[in-house]
């Protein structure tokens, strides 16, 4: 008989679960495009609106580990209600943040909304993969993963309807640093409550969703050894070669999406977009991302999660190189594109890395949700080379292409070491079936 990639006693669950993965995935879409916002609105270097990405990802770093051993000690089900409180909470300090004009207030209201995304990714991605067989619990991830990217495009298109058309500071005729210095503060308020108002009303959603979440009585599976073996667990994980490697790979994967899909912006604005023009082509991409995902779980019927990893991660390697060193609208074609392969990657990683874990998946889940802190890392990194030549993204040329075109080996790099994975996670799992 043939086995389903989910069963009907854990479809309502099932279904309750996956609709966190378009939570998130709204939180982390509606935010890549700030990046540039707040570069213009705060009058601060590439670095510095790197800060974005470093605070929200770094939330991810830091409570992982804390959630992991939260739902050891309680259960699945304790771990989201805690984790969408803390993400409604961060959502709504969007609302003092732009009345008071800080950007460290921002910077913080994103290190705790994170804080409540590490708990619902620590705990939903096992609990997806403890929904049924594990002969089934790759592909049941995957699926649950393809509707990460629908919360990704209500993000952008949310970012794109609602904020970045209606900046008033992103009016391509006018230099805002160059404005007079009460025009500057009037554009600055009414940009911010621009800014603001999304995550409020995403914080009153999640708020509703907590709700929902207390009164509907979850499936006990995967959740029933409550005993903290912290050190043991530790000491199995760190001697898993392939565990090891895994979050390694996924540090790398994380890096190179959020520099992927960040930085898209800018190599627009190189090409003479508007940040709106230029956050289309991010939509494009997040759609690709989505169909490949779909189509990327059937083919894992027929193909080893491991080696489907190692010849998307060399496709990516390939676009990439076209956005460095064809650039134009090809280059940025190629990067849009990226994102078909892109797609397999961070589910595929998280069911190689916790494949026979059994209850040390748990805080085998925090390391591979720390690795997230990839996106805060990597952006940074990506920040310093459009640095080098002053604000603007065509002022020096690397190797005969503009710093933004270049800055985009940092990602190819990363999909190198996720190929490398692959092929050695072959090695791994023949290893371990014999």
């Amino acid at each position: 008989m043939k086995t389903p990639v989910v069963s009907k006693e854990y479809l309502i669950p099932f279904i309750l679960v996956t609709s966190l993965f378009a939570l998130w995935g709204f939180a982390n879409d509606i935010t890549n495009p700030m990046v540039s916002a707040f570069k213009t609105l705060m009058e601060i270097s590439n670095l510095e609106a790197s800060l974005v990405q470093f605070a929200f990802y770094g939330g991810y770093f830091t409570m992982a580990i804390p959630a992991a051993l939260f739902i050891k000690k309680y259960s699945y089900k304790s771990g989201i209600i805690l984790g969408l409180a803390l993400y409604a909470f961060g959502a709504l300090l969007f609302y003092p943040a732009a009345s008071t004009e800080r950007f460290s207030l921002f910077l913080v209201s994103l290190y705790v909304l994170t804080f409540g995304l590490a708990f619902l990714e620590t705990t939903a991605n096992p609990f997806i993969l403890a929904m049924g067989d594990e002969a089934t619990a790759t592909r049941r991830l995957n699926l649950a993963q393809s509707f990460n990217p629908i919360g990704a495009l209500l993000g952008q298109l949310a970012a794109i309807n609602f904020v970045l058309a209606y900046l008033q500071s992103a009016d391509t005729s006018i230099v805002f640093s160059e404005l007079d210095p009460a025009i500057k503060a009037e554009m600055r308020t009414h940009d911010l409550m621009l800014i603001r108002d999304p995550y409020v009303i995403l914080g009153l959603f999640v708020a509703a969703m907590m709700v929902i979440f207390i009164f509907f009585k979850m499936p006990a599976k995967g959740d029933t050894d409550h005993t903290l073996d912290i050190k043991g667990s530790f000491k199995r994980l760190a001697g898993n070669s392939r565990y090891v490697f895994g979050v390694v790979a996924q540090v790398f994967y994380v890096g190179a999406q959020i520099m992927c899909w960040t930085y898209v912006v800018q190599y627009g604005e190189n090409l003479g977009m508007t940040k709106a023009e230029a956050q289309g082509y991010n939509i494009i991409a997040t759609s690709i991302f989505f169909g490949s995902r779909v189509i990327s779980t059937f083919l894992l019927k027929y193909f080893s999660g491991a080696r489907l990893l190692m010849l998307f991660a060399i496709g990516g390697m390939v676009t990439l190189a076209g956005t460095i060193f064809i650039g134009g609208n090809i280059g940025l074609y190629c990067l849009v594109g990226t994102s078909a392969f892109l797609s397999l990657m961070f589910p595929t990683i998280y069911g190689i890395a916790l494949d026979g874990l059994g209850d040390d998946a748990k805080l085998g889940s925090a390391g591979l949700v720390m690795a997230i802190v990839g996106g805060a890392v990597m952006p940074v990194l990506q920040g310093v080379f459009l640095d080098i030549g002053g604000p603007d993204y065509d002022d020096i040329q690397i190797l005969g292409v503009p710093e933004v075109n270049f800055s985009f080996i940092l990602p190819l790099l990363c999909l190198a070491i996720i190929s490398v994975y692959g092929y050695k996670s072959q090695h791994f799992i023949k290893k371990t079936d014999n």
